[in-house]
């Protein structure tokens, strides 16, 4: 009999909270959007690429946003916190088309701020 993996459960930051509800009401399809790549993160996989600098295990991921149909490189960027195998912090998420980048500073803080 196999095991099946446990479940990743899931925090958001109070600013993920906050630009999800800016961003929903500009761009109308964001949480479908997001949706699978928060299921990927449940179910134990790493999507998008490590941020270095930020004195934790952070991934950014791109997220193709549907509103304006551009791609990924347009699209939205998904900031996300590894606290254990087993537990993921949502930190930010913003839109490339409104937001460059953000810094690995700034990352730290939310973090800290969250803990």
């Amino acid at each position: 009999m196999q095991n099946e993996p446990a479940r990743v459960s899931i925090a958001i930051a109070r600013p993920f909270r906050r630009h999800l509800r800016a961003l929903s009401k500009k761009y109308h399809h964001i949480r479908s959007d997001i949706q699978p790549i928060i299921e990927a993160i449940q179910s134990g996989e790493c999507p998008g690429d490590r941020i270095p600098g930020t004195e934790y295990v952070v991934f950014k991921v791109r997220v193709r946003n549907r509103d304006i149909e551009k791609g990924k490189r347009s699209g939205y960027r998904l900031i996300y916190q590894v606290k254990t195998p087993t537990a993921v912090l949502l930190v930010t998420i913003y839109s490339k088309l409104d937001q460059a980048d953000i810094s690995a500073s700034r990352i730290r803080e939310i973090i800290i701020e969250e803990a």
